[in-house]
């Protein structure tokens, strides 16, 4: 299938700032599910853009406005491909074997990164009570089976609610509240994986929520989206969405990921000037008829 994605920022400042420095991914990846075919971003006031690819394999931009000035624009415009691949979820081995994979001191040294806890993603006597009460893997026959478990019950024992959480909220907090956003809920799966000794990495991208069937433009209002990609040994990443608790498809399209959202924010920064400021951020995904 084949998205336009549209993600415009705006900040507009009550006092007019200086030396913004900002960082941006805003890039889709190309991998083996989905190819970027183009993309461009915009800034406003117009400055140079510089690039890098960061630790994990991200496109990253970078962008300095030195020049006094009281309304900051990022728009980022591309067309991805996506496909329907049915990607291969359990290995022929039993989940004995798997377990043993998952535990042993060589898979923990390759994958460290994804299984060390982090300031989001804490396994907390909280973690552990939850994943006592709500999961039980005596009933998985493999390590996605245990995967589509987790997805399941936080799916159906959280709500999802977009006033009740931040960007800077923990796993421990989302536990007490009981509901969050994407975000929310792909850091407690993360660290619910963790704790299972299954690494785990936060993803950032969109998803098409519109019709297949109708090419033509709706009104549903689109957003960015987080879900995750866990490791099932000799079988690879595969992707979960905990919030939808559904399977990664061609609706879904990855800019990059990390070990949780600060390694994939989509645009941060710093200025000098006045703390006052309004954002404004709108993302459309539409599909396009070749």
């Amino acid at each position: 299938m084949k998205l336009q994605i549209s993600h415009l920022t705006k900040y507009s400042y009550q006092e007019p700032v200086v030396d913004s420095v900002n960082e941006i991914r805003l890039s889709p990846r190309t991998d083996s599910r989905q190819l970027c075919s183009t993309n461009s971003i915009v800034i406003e006031p117009n400055v140079s853009l510089f690039s890098y690819e960061d630790y994990f394999g991200n496109t990253v931009h970078y962008f300095n406005v030195v020049s006094p000035h009281k309304e900051l624009v990022i728009e980022s415009q591309s067309i991805v491909e996506t496909s329907e691949i049915h990607q291969k979820q359990a290995s022929q081995v039993s989940y004995n074997i798997e377990r043993q994979i998952l535990e042993s001191e060589q898979f923990q040294n390759k994958y460290a990164e994804y299984l060390m806890e982090t300031n989001y993603t804490g396994i907390t006597p909280q973690l552990k009570a939850f994943c006592k009460e709500a999961i039980d893997p005596t009933k998985a026959e493999s390590v996605y089976q245990l995967l589509e478990q987790i997805s399941a019950s936080i799916y159906s024992n959280f709500t999802y609610d977009v006033d009740a959480t931040h960007v800077q909220t923990t796993v421990e907090e989302m536990l007490r509240l009981k509901r969050g956003v994407c975000q929310d809920y792909v850091h407690l799966m993360i660290a619910v994986c963790r704790l299972y000794h299954i690494p785990a990495r936060y993803v950032s991208g969109y998803q098409f929520i519109g019709d297949l069937n109708n090419s033509d433009e709706t009104e549903v209002q689109h957003a960015s989206h987080a879900w995750l990609e866990a490791y099932v040994p000799l079988v690879g990443w595969v992707g979960l969405d905990p919030t939808n608790n559904g399977k990664i498809d061609c609706r879904y399209v990855k800019i990059g990921h990390g070990r949780n959202y600060g390694d994939i924010v989509p645009i941060k920064g710093i200025y000098r000037g006045g703390e006052k400021q309004d954002l404004e951020v709108t993302v459309d995904v539409k599909k396009v008829n070749d």
